[in-house]
């Protein structure tokens, strides 16, 4: 999941930041200046974004920072093994310009993959070698259990063989010949080299050893490492993340306030930094980044939904406007574990009418102002081409069906009111088993705050399902994945009932659109805890065949099942830059920014 100031989204699994106060001068510091065409609102070397405030350094995902600011951030700082783009140019989706290796070479009916690296160095000057790529695997193996992007039986769980030919060649054997598309896409790309020489250590003190071979010795230094991150007062000033392979270096971090970035003069990629230095400005809602970007206090930030009629004024004060199209998807996510209304959400029926109530097409073109589409289902579809009709979805807006289906299962509707359970019981046209008599469909969701379309396109919601007699409180929180987690029915922390997070698009996916992270049983982005036995198998199918023809029925299969209500999906912003700044464009389908590629005339 992603959040705003970039950062909206799911993306590559969970979350949302909180949203982040950087006091009322902000708002004032922007003046009344005007956009140049020669340089930004600090000089012509210097770009200010409006970005939400990265909160974790370390390139290994956590469990609940895996926030897209944090991507972003992370990849300015330290460089996956593999960069990707979405323009068919490429073999495998592999960005041959950005990459730190060459594309691997396969070999064994498809099971082992042979990687070499390009000449790279650290920041320090000392080459980047497979040791940094083994010392990484040694940590996310030995640590599984608190590295975000692990699922029991992928990445490292399905390597059978790893090993180390030279410092600049590495080969992996998987256990199964997976679909290669797949396992470059979705599993290598979790491959960020990490600095042995420096990090491979268990305290600050300690010379550093390894390297960290042993799983006892990887959990200590893994564990050092993970403390240094979460202390976010020393970003600026701890000495392992001055020693770094990105275009950037961190030059100042204030926690929950702006982060500055300047060029790394030793950077050894092609895509070296035009810019000196790069302002990260976070903002409380999009009221108060819109007021500063009018103002001219920024150089690149966005047009909130809210505000796009006044896209005429800020193109008049020099400022290129352009939609950031997402490779995702958006939806509102059902607890299928709540111990009261998980009984509820797993009656498919109930789903479906629920579904039918949300008015995808009217949302997308009247709250969003045109800049979101319906999401059919769980592969997006290619970034740019949705329209704001549903004509590809299951279920369409149909409030007289959705009334039928409730009454032919056992519920009294009452408009306006409350409905409730009249016929128990498991039979065909009761309310399903476990739904006891009485029983009312009453739901709380919980939102994001400051995203004025969230909050408007909820009440429309409400107002739809009110006239069914289905009761929405909508609660709006800083963090709603922070308060949605994972859970059993028996933990106080399984009491919520739906979770949205999607004001920028809920799940940015990687290059290849599967779904093992997101709808398969237990997967770690599966925050309602839906289970499907065929789901299970038809995402299984999309890891080990080529066929394209998986993909479609694994999305067929849940555009239908319902594992969550799918919602109008946004692109991920109205980009607004001044119309001086060069290289924002394209923006990365994928959520990333390049700050490298930016420039003033």
């Amino acid at each position: 999941m992603r959040s705003r100031f970039p950062g909206r989204a799911l993306r590559r699994a969970v979350a949302i930041a909180s949203t982040v106060a950087l006091g009322a001068s902000l708002a004032a510091c922007g003046g009344g200046s005007d956009p140049s065409k020669d340089g930004g609102s600090q000089g012509k070397d210097t770009v200010t974004v409006a970005f939400r405030t990265p909160n974790w350094i370390l390139p290994i995902s956590a469990p609940g920072y895996t926030q897209g600011e944090n991507a972003i951030f992370g990849q300015a700082l330290y460089r996956s093994l593999y960069q990707y783009k979405l323009d068919g140019t490429a073999q495998y989706n592999i960005d041959p310009q950005r990459s730190m290796a060459e594309p691997p070479v396969v070999s064994d009916g498809g099971k082992t993959l042979t990687i070499t690296l390009k000449d790279n160095t650290w920041s320090d000057g000392k080459p980047v070698t497979t040791k940094d790529i083994q010392f990484w695997y040694d940590l996310v193996t030995a640590n599984k259990d608190k590295w975000a992007s692990y699922r029991a039986g992928g990445f490292p769980d399905n390597i059978a063989q790893w090993s180390v030919k030279d410092d600049k060649t590495f080969s992996i054997t998987t256990t199964k010949a997976y679909n290669t598309a797949w396992f470059v896409d979705n599993q290598l790309n979790r491959i960020t080299p990490l600095p042995q020489h420096a990090w491979d250590k268990d305290s600050a003190t300690a010379a550093v050893g390894g390297p960290a071979s042993t799983p006892e010795r990887a959990r200590k230094v893994f564990d050092f490492l993970t403390a240094a991150a979460k202390d976010l007062k020393t970003y600026d000033s701890n000495e392992l993340w001055k020693v770094n392979s990105g275009p950037w270096k961190l030059e100042r971090y204030v926690p929950n306030g702006e982060v500055t970035l300047t060029a790394q003069p030793k950077y050894s990629g092609v895509d070296k930094p035009k810019l000196t230095k790069v302002v990260l400005r976070p903002f409380t809602s999009d009221d108060a980044e819109f007021n500063v970007l009018r103002a001219g206090g920024i150089d690149y930030g966005y047009v909130p939904a809210a505000n796009v009629s006044q896209e005429g004024h800020l193109k008049s004060k020099g400022y290129t406007i352009s939609p950031w199209y997402g490779w995702s998807i958006t939806y509102l996510q059902l607890n299928f574990n709540n111990p009261k209304t998980g009984v509820l959400f797993h009656q498919p029926y109930l789903r479906q009418a629920l579904q039918m109530l949300i008015d995808q097409p009217t949302i997308s073109k009247v709250i969003w102002s045109g800049t979101a589409a319906p999401t059919c289902g769980p592969v997006p579809a290619k970034p740019g081409t949705g329209g704001t009709d549903a004509a590809g979805c299951a279920y369409s807006f149909d409030p007289a069906k959705a009334k039928g289906l409730l009454e032919s299962h056992g519920w009294k509707v009452t408009p306006d009111g409350q409905t409730t359970c009249q016929a128990p019981g498991a039979g065909p046209n009761q309310c399903g088993e476990g739904v006891a008599a009485g029983t009312p469909l009453a739901f709380t969701v919980t939102s994001q705050t400051g995203f004025t379309a969230t909050t408007k396109m909820f009440a429309e919601i409400k107002s739809q399902m009110a006239k069914l007699g289905i009761q929405l409180t909508i609660k709006e929180v800083p963090d709603s994945v922070a308060v949605t987690p994972t859970c059993k029915s028996t933990e106080a922390a399984c009491s919520w009932d739906m979770s949205f997070f999607g004001s920028q698009g809920s799940w940015y996916y990687p290059a290849f659109a599967s779904g093992e992270r997101l709808f398969a049983t237990d997967a770690p982005v599966n925050l309602g805890s839906y289970s499907n036995p065929e789901a299970d198998r038809l995402i299984e199918a999309t890891q080990f065949s080529g066929d394209e023809s998986t993909l479609k029925a694994y999305n067929d299969f849940l555009a239908t099942d319902l594992p969550v209500l799918w919602m109008p999906n946004p692109v991920f912003q109205l980009s607004a830059y001044r119309s001086g700044l060069q290289g924002v464009e394209p923006q990365d389908p994928m959520n990333l920014m390049y700050f490298q590629d930016w420039s003033w005339k």
